[in-house]
């Protein structure tokens, strides 16, 4: 076969990215080789692959930009399985950068990543709410939603609507064209997923709980209705059944727990917590009910992250409580990691017990009976940023007690399927905006996450969101996917028999076994 070209290894190149820069031989009348061909032929070896696929939008392109070239051009590819794609093509002296947009498609919040796809810098972010929290805040509601009629079709354009404009405002902040955008990575969970393709997730909480799609894989972007380059591809992660989405199969590519020999767990925590434990020999995971008490409906005062709400609570030398509020505004209210916080310091303070009730004898002149039902001043009015008293309920803390016994129930029980302990653990991974405000000695005072140093724990922030970068970073972050996906081991909390068992000796602050948590055990003699 004749060799139509090579390598430029004049000009700055990464054999890790998706842009590759070519030095074509011209034809001649002893090689009439077709132009798409010729281009082709370069780059099979370059990308060690037989075949590389093109479509009718780049064939009409080609044999104009390789001469006008001089048959030095820069490509665009992408790997979609064992199926390479050449996206776009460009002539070398043009400086127009070819860029990715890497997006964390969230419940309720979405993040954008513009990405340079030749040399993986970060050319900004930015989120917005996702707009079908209008339609509910939960995915059952939404689901429910799409059965009505026009309903699939108006909550898949809402997210896509929302795309266009969101990349319309990064493109503008970032001064480049919506056009330079040529690669999408989204990662999201299953029925986030479902919505954004426009798929229908009836069935997905319908017994035997199937989605409609697992591997969604690579779709033109204007197919979605996506303002990009026309010839833009859009990889969408893929899910492990109804629970266990793309969101978390990035997450994991992110930590890169499944490339390590040491035994390590990734936590994201939500509406679920949602686990993965293991190592590059195994990976086990799954979900269980315990974010509802560490989000904004924890109680009257509990909210989601924002300005003035209480993210951080200590105690002072005189036993009072001290707080942080997001950007140092007057307190209206308290996140999860705060409240976490709080629980942790009313514990060791006295004003609670073991249970998590309220102590009446314990800071007496900061109890207030409301509806008949005990509640804690955190924040005397005077000092609030509503005129009120900023308090927590017994109903509260009662409810942050169930969600925290029943995450480290989660951990204990997916610990014990492999046989491990979660003394075994040499990181634990925290995900999610939770995961980047959680203070673990406080976790671990209330009993939530296992006893161990306090270097073994390691904050990633958004992994989904990191996750689908790296697809775009590193075009050898690909194969991992789908090797994640089918290597994952998904167990049902529901049928382990002594889950229910393990969740009630959690019930308590820290726990029923003590020794279980040595170091609470000490602060407390």
């Amino acid at each position: 076969m004749t060799n139509h070209g090579s390598s430029d290894m004049t000009e700055p190149k990464s054999p890790e990215r998706w842009v590759v820069h070519l030095r074509m031989t011209p034809p001649e009348l002893k090689d009439n080789t077709a132009d798409a061909e010729r281009l082709v032929s370069c780059l099979k070896p370059i990308l060690k692959t037989r075949h590389v696929d093109l479509d009718l939008f780049i064939m009409k392109k080609i044999p104009r930009i390789i001469r006008s070239a001089g048959y030095r051009v820069t490509c665009l590819v992408f790997k979609d399985r064992d199926r390479w794609i050449l996206v776009d093509i460009k002539a070398q002296d043009d400086r127009t950068a070819f860029l990715g947009l890497a997006v964390d498609l969230g419940t309720t919040r979405v993040v954008f990543r513009l990405v340079d796809l030749e040399t993986g810098v970060s050319l900004g972010e930015s989120s917005f709410d996702n707009p079908q929290i209008a339609i509910g805040p939960d995915i059952l509601t939404r689901i429910h939603y799409t059965d009505q009629k026009g309903g699939l079709d108006h909550i898949h354009q809402m997210i896509i609507d929302s795309f266009n404009l969101e990349i319309e405002k990064i493109s503008e902040k970032a001064g480049i064209a919506m056009g330079d955008i040529s690669l999408m990575a989204v990662a999201g969970n299953t029925t986030m997923t479902h919505l954004f393709l426009g798929i229908s997730p009836h069935f997905i909480i319908r017994e035997p709980y199937i989605p409609g799609i697992n591997r969604p894989g690579l779709h033109r972007a204007a197919e979605l209705g996506i303002n990009v380059n026309p010839g833009a591809r859009v990889f969408v992660f893929p899910n492990i059944g109804s629970y266990f989405g793309g969101d978390l199969i990035a997450g994991i590519v992110y930590s890169g727990l499944n490339t390590k020999p040491e035994i390590s767990i990734l936590v994201d925590v939500g509406t679920n917590a949602e686990v993965v434990l293991g190592n590059n020999d195994f990976l086990i995971a799954c979900a269980g009910a315990a974010g509802p008490a560490l989000e904004g409906g924890v109680s009257s005062i509990g909210m989601m992250a924002g300005p003035g709400v209480i993210d951080r609570v200590w105690l002072n030398p005189d036993g009072s409580l001290g707080v942080h509020t997001i950007d140092e505004k007057p307190p209206v209210g308290i996140c999860g990691s705060g409240f976490i916080d709080l629980a942790a310091m009313l514990f060791k303070s006295g004003a609670i017990d073991i249970r998590g009730r309220i102590v009446s004898d314990k800071h007496a002149s900061r109890i207030r009976v409301i509806d008949e039902m005990n509640h804690l001043v955190i924040v005397a009015k005077e000092n609030s940023g509503t005129g009120e008293d900023i308090c927590i309920s017994q109903a509260s803390l009662d409810s942050l007690i169930r969600s925290k016994a029943a995450m480290f129930t989660i951990l204990e029980t997916i610990a014990l399927n492999v046989g491990l302990t979660l003394q075994d653990l040499s990181v634990f991974y925290v995900a999610g905006t939770f995961g980047s405000f959680i203070n673990p000695e406080s976790a671990i005072t209330i009993g939530m996450i296992p006893d161990l140093p306090l270097e073994t724990y390691k904050t990633l922030g958004n992994s989904s969101l990191g996750g689908a970068a790296m697809i775009l970073e590193d075009r050898n972050a690909i194969d991992q996917v789908d090797e994640i996906r089918n290597s994952i081991t998904y167990i049902e909390l529901n049928v382990d028999q002594g889950f229910m068992n393990r969740f009630s000796g959690a019930k308590f602050i820290p726990h029923t076994n003590p020794e279980l948590f040595p170091s609470v055990r000490l602060q407390n003699v």
